[in-house]
C-alpha cells in the first residue's frame, strides 16, 4: 500500500494512481508526476515501461493467486491457533507465536473478500477511478480494509520483533531467561503491541474517505444515469487534514516500515551470531563426553533456528518495502512511477509470508508436529511409523536402556540394574506406567513410578533443565 494513497500496509490495496493524486503531489512536493516517464539515475524509460507491462500482466492474475494464498493461509493459521492453544504448548514463545497467528489469520480473512470483489469480480476499469464500486456497502468495506489491514500487519511485524528479542535473551541469559521472558511478560508484550498499534494508526483512520461520481446523459425526454460509483479518496481539503496526512506518512514510514526493518535485520544478525556460538559450545560439550548437555543445546538450537526462519521471512518481505518507502520520501515522483507498479507483487509477498509459518513449524518443531498429529490425525499418530527407538547410555556408559517415542508419548525400557535417562521434551503423556517402563508425565508434577518393585520419587522442574537423580534416573528438560 502506498503511503501517499489510502495508506494500508499491504502495499497494493490502493496503489493505483487516481482521484486527486496529482493535486496531492503538487501540493506537497511542488511536482506534477502525471506524465513523468523516468527518474534520472534511478529508473530509465525502459525500466518504467517494463514496470508498467509487469503491473498490467500480473494484475490480471493477482486476484486469483491472492485468493488461493488466502485460503491456504486461513486454514494454516487456524491450525496454528488450535495447536498453540493446547496446554502442553504453553510457553512465552508460543504465546507470541499464537497471537502472531491470530494477526496473520485476520489479515487473510480481511484480504480474501477484497481480492475476490476488486480483482476477480470487478477488475480495474481504465475508464473509472481505481477500486471504484457502484455499491455503497463495498466502499465502506474498502475503507475498513484500508485501516484494518495495516493494524493487523503492523501487529504481526512488532510481534515478530518481540519474538526475536525474547529468543535472543534466552540464548544470552540462559539462567535468567525464564524470568526475563516469562509467559506473563509475553502476554504484557502482546497487549502493549496491540494497543500502541491501534493508537499509532489513528491518523490513517482520519484521512481515509470516499467520493461519489455521478454522470448523466441528458436528452429532451429523459435523464438517464449512465455511470455512478463510489471511489476511495483522502481528505486534503483543509490545512489540518494536510498536516494529518503528513503525520500519517511519517508515522508509517518510520514506525511501521523503516524502524521494524532495521530491527529485524539487526536481530537476525544477532541471532545468527548467537546460534554460531551455541553450535561451537555444543561441539565442545560433545567432545568432552557431556552428551546430555550437548543434546539440550541441540534442541535449543533447533528451536532458535525455527524462530530465526520466521524472522528472516519477515525481513525478506518487509525490507524491500522499507527501502521503497524511503525512496518515496526523498525521490520526487518515485511513488507514482515505480512504487505503484510493484504494489501487487509486494502484496502477494506479504500474504505468502503470513501463510507459511505453519510449514515452518511442522518441518522444524517436533513438539508442534506431534501435537498437530494427536489433534488432527489421532489414528496416524499411533501408527508404527511414528515409533522411534534409540539406545541410551546410562551414567556409567553402558548401553542398557531403550528410549521409545510414540507420537506425543515417550518412555524408556530399562534392565533391572541399569540407570535410565529420560528426555521429557515438554511432552504431556497419557499411558499408565508398567513394570520396567517409565512414563514421564507433566514436568511440573511429582511422578511416582514403580520399576522392578522399587519406588522411585521423581521431583521434576520444567523451566531450567534441572536434572533429578533417583536410583539412576535422570530427567533432562530440553524445552524452554
Amino acid at each position: 500500500m502506498d503511503d501517499n494513497w489510502i495508506s494500508t500496509v499491504l502495499p497494493s490495496n490502493m496503489t493505483k494512481s487516481g482521484g486527486n493524486q496529482t493535486e496531492i503531489n503538487a501540493d506537497l512536493n511542488g511536482v506534477d508526476c502525471m506524465h513523468v516517464t523516468f527518474i534520472p539515475g534511478i529508473a530509465s524509460i525502459d525500466t518504467v515501461q517494463g514496470l508498467n507491462d509487469f503491473s498490467n500482466s500480473y494484475g490480471g492474475i493477482h486476484g486469483y493467486v491472492a485468493v488461493a494464498v488466502c485460503l491456504f493461509g486461513v486454514l494454516s493459521n487456524s491450525a496454528n491457533i488450535v495447536v498453540l492453544t493446547r496446554k502442553n504448548m504453553a510457553s512465552s514463545t508460543n504465546t507470541i507465536l499464537l497471537w502472531l497467528a491470530v494477526a496473520d489469520l485476520l489479515t487473510m480473512v480481511d484480504y480474501l473478500p477484497f481480492a475476490i470483489h476488486f480483482y476477480v469480480m470487478e477488475p480495474a476499469d481504465a475508464t473509472r477511478q481505481p477500486f471504484s464500486t457502484p455499491e455503497f456497502s463495498w466502499i465502506c468495506f474498502l475503507l475498513f480494509h484500508a485501516s484494518f489491514s495495516i493494524v493487523c500487519h503492523t501487529i504481526a511485524i512488532w510481534l515478530t520483533i518481540a519474538l526475536a528479542i525474547f529468543r535472543y535473551i534466552f540464548i544470552c541469559k540462559p539462567t535468567r531467561g525464564s524470568y526475563y521472558c516469562s509467559q506473563q511478560r509475553a502476554c504484557y508484550v502482546v497487549v502493549t503491541v496491540i494497543i500502541l498499534t491501534i493508537v499509532l494508526c489513528i491518523p490513517n483512520y482520519t484521512i481515509n474517505t470516499y467520493q461519489f461520481h455521478h454522470t448523466a446523459n441528458e436528452t429532451f425526454l429523459i435523464n438517464i444515469s449512465t455511470e455512478s460509483y463510489y471511489y476511495p479518496d483522502i481528505r486534503m481539503a483543509t490545512p489540518e487534514f494536510k498536516m494529518i496526512f503528513l503525520v500519517n506518512n511519517w508515522v508509517q514510514a518510520i514506525l511501521i516500515k523503516l524502524v521494524p526493518c532495521f530491527m529485524l535485520v539487526t536481530l537476525t544478525l544477532l541471532l545468527l551470531n548467537a546460534m554460531h556460538n551455541a553450535y561451537r559450545k555444543r561441539l565442545k560439550l560433545k567432545s568432552q563426553g557431556r552428551r546430555a548437555e550437548s543434546d539440550k543445546h541441540g534442541e535449543h538450537n533447533r528451536t532458535t533456528g525455527m524462530l530465526l526462519a520466521v524472522v528472516i521471512l519477515f525481513t525478506i518481505t518487509e525490507l524491500p518495502q522499507g527501502i521503497l518507502t524511503l525512496m518515496n520520501i526523498f525521490v520526487d515522483c518515485f511513488t507514482t512511477t515505480v512504487y505503484y507498479k510493484l504494489g501487487d507483487l509486494l502484496d502477494i509477498m506479504a500474504l505468502i509470508n503470513n501463510s507459511v509459518n505453519f510449514v515452518l513449524y511442522c518441518t522444524m518443531s517436533k513438539q508442534f508436529r506431534t501435537t498437530f498429529a494427536s489433534i488432527f490425525c489421532p489414528r496416524q499418530s499411533s501408527h508404527p511409523k511414528w515409533l522411534k527407538l534409540r539406545l541410551i547410555k546410562s551414567k556409567g556408559g553402558d548401553l542398557n536402556s531403550i528410549e521409545i517415542s510414540e507420537g506425543s508419548k515417550k518412555y524408556v525400557r530399562s534392565n533391572k540394574n541399569g540407570g535410565v535417562r529420560m528426555n521429557n521434551e515438554c511432552q504431556h503423556l497419557s499411558q499408565e506406567p508398567t513394570v520396567s517402563e517409565l512414563i514421564f508425565d507433566d514436568p511440573t508434577e511429582i511422578t511416582d513410578v514403580q520399576v522392578s518393585n522399587e519406588k522411585l520419587l521423581l521431583a521434576a522442574e520444567s523451566n531450567n533443565g534441572v536434572s533429578a537423580h533417583a536410583h539412576g534416573l535422570v530427567t533432562d528438560h530440553s524445552c524452554l
